[in-house]
């Protein structure tokens, strides 16, 4: 499926893209939920990340449990995003365990319910698998339009090399020529869908296809630290 034409209108491309991955069939998703999660060992396999957030899918979202199992295999940790008691209109991350209890917020998505539980700031995660609606080659992230991610990962619009590095998931007809940018917005680092990763250097936008496909991103790297982090990721 073609990426949709650019369009400032993002209420149109919003309907648009839900319809699109809405209308995939039960096994299309496992499928590509499947191969998605083949990308994300490839991704990380050499990474040092050991504290990632990640979501559970709603509303049609590409499927990345699965990888859950495999991370705690690699010794990493699991964390969902909660919506903030006070500051309701940011993120908290809290730790997933096979134990942790989940309650609906008020969206209807599941998410832990103990307040208490073992939790991490958003700068201190190593790495975060965001939901989104759109993406486009330069590592625009269209979302539901709630804001929650810009407005937590806000610092990283003034330190774009600061952990953690976002990642959009995404089916691959999800993509869209160019998004209309707004001040707000937080670019991602990376996209990861079922036949590609796409990641930004300094050189510009690399690709890679199955079984080694790269993909989009736009991403300004100034910290050697990251840059590191980057070509272990993709080499």
């Amino acid at each position: 499926m073609p990426p949709l034409p650019a369009s400032p209108d993002r209420k149109r491309l919003r309907r648009q893209l839900r319809q699109r991955r809405r209308s995939l069939s039960p096994a299309a998703q496992r499928k590509a939920s499947r191969a998605l999660v083949r990308q994300l060992m490839r991704y990380f396999s050499q990474s040092r990340a050991r504290h990632i957030g990640l979501y559970l899918p709603n509303d049609g979202e590409i499927d990345p449990r699965a990888f859950i199992i495999e991370a705690r295999r690699r010794r990493q940790t699991v964390y969902l995003p909660v919506l903030h008691p006070i500051l309701g209109n940011r993120l908290w991350f809290y730790r997933l365990d096979p134990t942790t209890r989940l309650k609906p917020n008020r969206f209807g998505i599941p998410e832990p319910a103990a307040r208490n539980a073992p939790r991490r700031a958003p700068w201190a995660l190593d790495a975060v698998l965001m939901p989104l609606v759109g993406f486009d080659r330069q590592g625009g992230r269209l979302g539901m339009g709630g804001g929650f991610y810009d407005r937590t990962f806000a610092f990283k619009r003034r330190e774009a090399a600061r952990p953690p590095a976002l990642i959009g998931l995404a089916h691959d007809s999800q993509q869209v020529e160019k998004l209309p940018v707004e001040s707000w917005d937080v670019p991602m680092d990376a996209v990861i869908t079922p036949a590609r990763q796409v990641a930004c250097d300094v050189g510009g936008i690399r690709e890679r296809q199955e079984p080694g496909r790269l993909f989009i991103g736009h991403f300004r790297l100034g910290e050697k630290r990251q840059g590191r982090l980057r070509r272990r990721t993709l080499n």
